[in-house]
């Protein structure tokens, strides 16, 4: 679907992609937003230090700011999955779906509690990142039977590991050993995965091993890849994926 999504971005300069579970389902949007709000914004935090500073205005007691990790990106935008082929449709006659099907995608994904991805390419910037679906509102355009008009709210999904902690008594006093548990990957993995243009072992890894990049050792193993063919991965090769 990437490489379809580059050929649309060709002819049209933009395009965008939302999927679920691996890209085993995934559409372009038929009709591209007029506009789209991209929200990325910083964390930092305000504190008054009491006291005496530095000689410097730098170094000055008061009120400071502590940079932390940026915010998670939001992502919105309006449009509309039109019942017949018109014009502004981006896609091929051909692939183009009754709005039922977005809709019911769409409301599927929502009731799932699971990340999609969304991919928005343009010639002027990318964006390729799972998100949760904060808000879905749709209706029926009047005049248009048929169409229908939606506003959808994106924020960006980070995964994670929760940590594990034991105590255990030693002597006269208690230890805290902390374990890291891996979050299981509740999302169904292919058996098989074809290679595409810029893929490595260590993405692929990443993509499919819930961000675990030694994990394209096992990958390289299973599929009896030399480390000299790791540089030069074959595009259409269709390699196996661990089970476990």
């Amino acid at each position: 679907m990437a490489d379809n999504l580059a050929i649309k971005v060709v002819e049209n300069k933009f395009a965008i992609e939302l999927s679920f579970n691996y890209r085993a389902v995934s559409f372009i949007l038929p009709i591209n937003p007029e506009t789209i709000d991209i929200k990325e914004s910083g964390k930092g935090k305000t504190y008054d230090i009491v006291g005496k500073g530095g000689g410097t205005s730098e170094t000055r007691a008061g009120e400071i700011n502590v940079i932390q990790n940026p915010a998670l990106t939001e992502i919105s935008f309006s449009s509309n999955f039109p019942a017949s082929y018109y014009p502004a449709v981006i896609v091929k006659e051909g692939a183009l779906q009754l709005p039922s099907y977005y809709l019911g995608r769409i409301k599927e994904w929502l009731r799932s509690n699971q990340p999609i991805r969304i991919h928005i390419v343009s010639s002027s910037f990318v964006i390729d990142i799972p998100a949760s679906i904060e808000k879905f509102d749709w209706k029926e355009v009047a005049g248009s039977p048929g169409d229908i008009e939606y506003n959808i709210s994106l924020k960006e999904y980070v995964y994670y590991s929760a940590i594990k902690a034991k105590v255990v008594t030693a002597a006269s006093k208690q230890v805290l050993i902390k374990k890291p548990k891996v979050r299981p990957d509740e999302r169904s993995r292919p058996d098989t995965y074809t290679l595409k243009a810029g893929d490595t072992l260590i993405k692929i890894a990443m993509n499919f091993f819930n961000a675990d990049s030694s994990r394209y050792k096992d990958i390289q193993k299973l599929n009896g890849i030399t480390d000299a063919q790791l540089k030069s991965l074959q595009i259409g090769r269709v390699i196996k994926l661990p089970k476990n």
